[in-house]
């Protein structure tokens, strides 16, 4: 949408099913008792994806060569709207879990909230088709006092933070204002991610490979009728898992 090359983006899963339902719960309709868990999966994110981020900023002679070791884990921002409508910015409690598993797999990382969304009337996104989306690519600026209280300093590391990626437009914003600051943006991590559109009414298919790897105490959930076995992800979908038979599961 802004003619750059994409963001590598990491997600958890398709944004479908009972996840869909879940996150839209979590952010829109009070059940707070959900972040425990969705935090949960924002670390083991975090945890999963600090190899990935010790190898770039480590590279010797790279385009990252000389960076400041310390990795700012920044949220995409909430409109005032949302936040006044929710009492809070639950993204950003995504952002301190990624944080915390990059720290706990050997990385200097923070939780930094740094950017916010221009205008006082901005709308949150949902709904908005692709074209309004990509005409809000201006609409993410870096906070006021930023720069003098130091929280982020040109050659900065970020890594971004979002609860679903649709479109694209909020993460390639948040890069936007984060480059034009003089930082440097390594990529994201989602709690899921919108499936392409599909021919017909076939339900999506959500695939174990295609998420993060599960944690070594997954679900045992028994065999489906083809006799695979059955395990739950961190999100609480049903698969079957690839390792123990050919056929992927919804």
């Amino acid at each position: 949408m802004d003619g750059t090359s994409p963001l590598p983006v990491w997600a958890l899963a398709p944004y479908a099913g009972p996840l869909r339902g879940i996150v839209v719960a979590w952010k829109d309709k009070g059940r707070h008792d959900l972040s425990r868990d969705l935090e949960a999966a924002a670390y083991r994110a975090g945890r999963a994806v600090a190899p990935w981020v010790r190898d770039v900023v480590g590279q010797v002679g790279g385009p990252w060569a000389g960076a400041p070791s310390r990795v700012l884990v920044v949220p995409a921002p909430s409109s005032a709207a949302a936040r006044r409508a929710r009492g809070a910015e639950p993204v950003r409690r995504l952002a301190r879990a990624v944080a915390r598993g990059l720290v706990d797999a050997g990385i200097d990382a923070v939780a930094t909230p740094v950017l916010a969304q221009r205008g006082r009337r901005g709308r949150d996104q949902v709904g908005l088709g692709s074209r309004s989306r990509g005409a809000r690519l201006q609409g993410v600026r870096v906070t006021r006092g930023t720069a003098r209280q130091g929280l982020l300093r040109p050659g900065a590391t970020c890594l971004l933070v979002d609860d679903v990626l649709t479109t694209g437009a909020t993460l390639a914003a948040c890069e936007q204002a984060l480059e034009g600051a003089g930082a440097d943006v390594l990529g994201a991590v989602v709690l899921a991610a919108t499936p392409p559109p599909r021919r017909g009414d076939t339900p999506p298919e959500v695939h174990l490979p295609q998420m993060l790897p599960l944690p070594t105490g997954r679900v045992n959930l028994g065999t489906s009728r083809h006799g695979e076995r059955l395990v739950g992800d961190p999100c609480g979908h049903r698969a079957i898992d690839p390792r123990q038979g050919p056929r992927a599961g919804r």
